[in-house]
């Protein structure tokens, strides 16, 4: 086996010969940019993701990405969290701000703050050094995925929350008649529990439905952006079922 660089486990392994951990290898093929000021890491990852069919662009600090983002426009932007000139929360922010572009971020800290401000300027998934590359072909599948199955533009609201409207086809969500961000994410994990009403949905449903896979330990990125949500839409639009898991609330 070739050495590994540091944060990336078997990341040179072939498909084949990969251990298997419950994810799908079928991914829907888009434009990748993968950020990352590692050489050997930004190497291993662009190889591993054209391999499942992308076609993938690779830069190396946070200036050029943003530049690249504007230039190409790509399906969806792995990026690095710590990368020079700015950094990865900074080019989120920025080509967030510019068209909604899908973010898978990486980062070799593992804490829940990090998390919750990548989530807050448009991240949609976030995985922490070390990880699989089956488990970042399966994040990065989901949300390609979750971006490419959009319904036909509606006339009226697919879910009305109280004062909060959730359009399918068009992706907005709109709140006492202002329109209100939500990352993709955030959107389809709000979406996903308004189709479910009234049933509760546990943190493992929504990380199928949502995000594609199975792994429990994704949890806490259930959680997360629950939070997120509330900031935007206010407590009180999804509740808590203590024990059980996460369902639209009395609004």
């Amino acid at each position: 086996m070739a050495e590994r660089p540091n944060g990336l486990h078997d990341i040179f392994t072939s498909s084949a010969g990969l251990p298997h951990h419950g994810f799908s290898t079928v991914v829907d093929v888009g434009n990748i940019l993968v950020v990352e000021d590692e050489p050997a890491i930004a190497a291993a990852v662009a190889a591993r993701l054209e391999s499942e069919g992308h076609e993938v662009e690779v830069c190396h600090d946070g200036a050029e990405a943003v530049e690249r983002c504007r230039a190409t426009e790509p399906d969806l932007v792995v990026l690095d969290l710590l990368l020079p000139n700015l950094d990865g929360l900074e080019v989120c922010r920025q080509i967030q701000s510019e068209r909604r572009v899908p973010v898978v971020m990486l980062t070799a800290r593992d804490d829940e703050t990090d998390m919750l401000i990548g989530f807050a300027v448009g991240a949609d998934d976030y995985i922490t050094k070390p990880f699989s590359p089956r488990e970042l072909v399966a994040r990065v599948a989901a949300v390609l995925r979750r971006v490419a199955d959009e319904p036909s533009d509606p006339t009226t609201p697919d879910h009305q929350l109280g004062a909060v409207e959730i359009w399918r086809a068009s992706r907005r969500i709109r709140m006492e008649e202002r329109d209100v961000h939500l990352t993709p994410t955030e959107f389809d994990l709000l979406a996903q529990l308004a189709a479910a009403t009234p049933t509760v949905l546990t943190r493992e449903q929504l990380l199928v439905g949502v995000w594609g896979y199975r792994d429990g330990s994704g949890a806490r990125t259930v959680d997360s952006h629950v939070r997120a949500v509330r900031r935007k839409l206010g407590d009180d639009v999804i509740r808590t079922v203590h024990g059980v898991g996460y369902a639209i609330g009395d609004i």
